[in-house]
This record gives structure tokens, sequence and C-alpha cells, in this order.
């Protein structure tokens, strides 16, 4: 297909996963889709030990979900695209192989989501944001990213986070946890390729082990009452002050 939206290169061991849709990679279902049968892919593939997420454009690495397209979505076909985003999410955060964000651009919203669901991120130097700002759209931050978001910064930090809904710059953001390292542009792919390379080198097993016992209690707190939240999510989203912030939002996009 000549117009997929992710693309998947082998450099040697590593797999990396660039986003290409357009200079701002909004999310719909196309691109959720492509990306989960990627992330499939790596992990089926034994010749592939550690995976990358990045992003073909220098501007974003994702602006997050579709607005646009989306907002004009029935209540089932949205409902299916958040379902299926939230899977990819949980996919990738469960993948039993090293994976890392290499963050060319801004990431918010759903694209900083993306990000929090690798093991590592590594973000561009310079004017890159990345934050979620869910709560000034007027919906609760995806159930999923929520528990990661808290299991990663820690109640306080992810407070922070989410109850503002701002952007960070790039150093803002490692003091805060959102990310692991700041790196000069040119060299924020080759860096996570290397850090992916290290780790999927690591004796067999070892790291996915390590990684069950990180992710386990947070995949069984999401599958345990992801639906419940979903549909929490839906009434927020489908609601008349949510709405009509969607739509200056689009207007903005």
């Amino acid at each position: 297909m000549a117009d997929v939206q992710v693309n998947l290169e082998a450099i040697g061991p590593v797999a990396l996963i660039r986003l290409n849709h357009g200079v701002t990679n909004p999310i719909g279902m196309r691109l959720v889709s492509e990306l989960s049968g990627l992330i499939r892919e790596v992990r089926d593939r034994s010749d592939l030990q550690s995976l990358v997420l990045s992003s073909a454009s220098e501007k974003f690495f994702s602006i997050g979900f579709d607005i646009p397209n989306l907002i004009d979505a029935g209540e089932a076909e949205f409902a299916a695209f958040f379902r299926a985003f939230n899977h990819v999410c949980l996919d990738l955060y469960t993948l039993p192989k090293p994976t890392v964000a290499a963050i060319t651009g801004h990431a918010t919203a759903g694209g900083c989501i993306l990000a929090l669901c690798c093991d590592y991120r590594l973000i561009a130097a310079g004017r890159k944001l990345i934050g979620v700002n869910e709560i000034k759209l007027g919906v609760p931050l995806p159930y999923p990213a929520d528990c990661i978001l808290r299991g990663l910064l820690g109640l306080g930090a992810a407070r922070e986070v989410t109850d503002r809904g701002e952007f960070y710059l790039p150093e803002a953001a490692r003091a805060l946890g959102l990310v692991d390292q700041v790196t000069p542009p040119e060299e924020v792919v080759p860096a996570a390729v290397a850090r992916a390379g290290e780790l999927g080198a690591m004796p067999e097993g070892a790291f996915a082990a390590i990684k069950r016992n990180r992710v386990e209690e947070i995949e069984e707190q999401v599958r345990n009452r992801g639906e419940e939240k979903e549909r929490e999510f839906l009434l927020r989203w489908l609601s008349e002050p949510t709405r009509r912030r969607l739509v200056e939002a689009a207007a903005r996009f």
C-alpha cells in the first residue's frame, strides 16, 4: 500500500516503527490498525529483539486523536476506535521486548500516551512539547494511560500532569519523569536505536521477565476495569459541553 500511515524498518535486530501520517500524525482508526499489526509482527518475529517508536516528521511525534475526523463519527464508530486505541496502547505497554520512544517532535494528548507506553522515552531538544491536555477538552485521560502515568511518575507528579493539562518543554518533562533523556534532534533516533539494541541484546528472557513484573499489575487493573472506564469516557466525549470544545479544537487543528 503506497499511502501507509505507519512504517517498519529493521535495523539489525531493532524494529524502527515510524508514524507517517502527514506532518502531525493524527491518530485515527487506520493508523491504530496499522500500528497494532506492526506491534504484533515485532512480537512474533524472533529476528527482532526490540522496538523503537518514532515519527517520519521532525515537527510532530503525534498531535493526538484526529479530532476533525473523529468529531463527526457516530457513537458506535468512535467507541470502536477508542477501544482499538486502548488495546494498541496495552499491547505496546506489555510487549515482552524492550521499547523506546524516539520523540522527534511534539507529542501531545494521544501522541504523548503512545510514548508513555514505551519503556524509555528520548525527546529531541528544542521547542518540542509533550503532555496530555484531555482535561481541557472535558474528558478524562484514557484509563490505560492514567494507570501507566501514575505508575511511572507517582501520584503527585501524575496529578500535576493530568489536572493541569499543560504541555512541557523537554527539560521540564525530564524533571517530571515524562521523558528519560533530552537529545540533540539529529541524534534522537540513532540514540533510541542504540538503547533498544543494547537492551535487546540482554540474555534471552531476562528482560521479558523483569518487564512482566513491572507491567502486570497495571495490565490486570486495566483489563478488570477497562470497559467500565471506556463507557465513562464515551459519556464525556458525547456530552454537549465537550462537543463544543472539540469543535473549537478541530478549528485549531
